[in-house]
């Protein structure tokens, strides 16, 4: 690989300490690529990470699980890739063994050490792509064509993680279905793309930012502001009395798993995206639950490869375009504090080899 032995990148150096420094370039190891980056996401998680005062992040681990790149270099026993071609990275490095593996669930992969352990993930437990060079499996990489890396980049969480949340209740989503979009970030307005372009569902998108409404407005049937105190009424009034078919929650407080269960109907769905740490009661008895029976509710996480590949279709065919906000690697910092201060429509995306402000 013709390249320096050190590269610019972001990293944890301890809790709560996140530094543009000089990191050594990766090496290919057997059955891995390197990857020169193009572009790498930052989102939320990053942001956690960041402002931590502990986490499952090992310290020194550089962050970023967004990633698109170009082949650099191959290490031994990795035949289905070329040097120059350009993919995105999975963030679930799966053992591609497992029963799950086996069946398509990589993102269920068994054998992660624990029940609670999701798989390896780059920027979370591995080193990730807020570098100008990354290595990763060659077996977590796809494809990505002549698509915008930054965009690519982004669909790696921002359209994989809503389009395997969307496709975890798609029995439910015949036409006639309403769902309902709570949170129009960058998560859930892509929710609301996907929704569009796959399924004929009706879509309610709500959210506190006017802003943040008027631009889902393109891809929803109603749009509603979240703050008034009749939302649940409302949204249940349109659906004659029955209550949504699917809630998709991209908040995760108190509040909206709340608002969730007051207008789910009988044997809908509630898919909660949004880790802002709420708790819903579970009650096991009819009387004093505001959770109509045969209701299921689930935490989903990320999405498969075979989701990912699917996103990157759509993405391709111009059926889905996430927003980006583009800085150079060199302004890392910047755009933490912009991404931490509200200022970031859509996904911010770090581009190496572009010019620091």
């Amino acid at each position: 690989m013709q390249c320096t032995h050190t590269m610019h990148g972001v990293q944890l150096r301890d809790p709560g300490n996140v530094v543009l420094t000089r990191l050594p370039v990766p090496a290919a190891a057997a059955g891995e690529v390197v990857l020169r980056v193009l572009a790498a996401g930052l989102c939320q998680t990053d942001l956690h990470i960041r402002s931590a005062s502990d986490s499952r992040t090992p310290d020194g681990t550089t962050l970023g699980h967004e990633i698109a790149g170009e082949v650099e270099d191959i290490g031994a026993g990795v035949t289905q890739w070329r040097r120059g071609e350009r993919v995105v990275v999975h963030p679930c490095w799966s053992c591609g063994a497992c029963s799950a593996c086996l069946a398509g669930r990589q993102n269920a992969c068994r054998r992660t050490g624990g029940r609670l352990n999701p798989p390896p993930t780059p920027g979370v437990t591995k080193n990730g792509g807020m570098a100008e060079y990354v290595s990763a499996p060659a077996s977590a990489l796809v494809a990505i064509g002549d698509l915008d890396p930054a965009i690519a980049a982004t669909l790696t969480d921002a359209a994989l993680t809503p389009y395997h949340a969307i496709r975890t209740c798609r029995d439910l989503l015949d036409p006639g279905s309403t769902t309902v979009i709570i949170g129009l970030g960058g998560l859930g307005n892509l929710a609301a793309q996907i929704l569009r372009a796959t399924t004929a569902t009706r879509i309610v998108a709500t959210d506190i930012s006017q802003e943040a409404i008027d631009a889902a407005r393109p891809w929803a049937d109603d749009t509603l502001r979240s703050d008034q105190p009749d939302l649940a009424a409302r949204i249940v009034e349109m659906t004659e009395g029955f209550g949504a078919d699917v809630v998709l929650d991209f908040v995760g407080t108190d509040a909206t798993l709340q608002l969730a269960a007051s207008l789910v109907g009988r044997y809908g769905a509630i898919r909660v995206v949004g880790l802002s740490g709420g708790t819903y009661p579970f009650v096991a008895r009819s009387a004093g639950n505001s959770l109509p029976r045969g209701v299921s509710l689930m935490c989903p996480y990320g999405g498969t490869y075979s989701d990912l590949a699917a996103v990157i279709a759509l993405a391709q065919r111009g059926e889905i375009r996430p927003l980006v906000t583009r800085f150079a690697l060199g302004d890392a910092m910047s755009a933490f504090d912009a991404l931490q201060a509200g200022e970031i429509r859509g996904r911010a995306v770090l581009i190496p080899g572009e010019a620091a402000t």
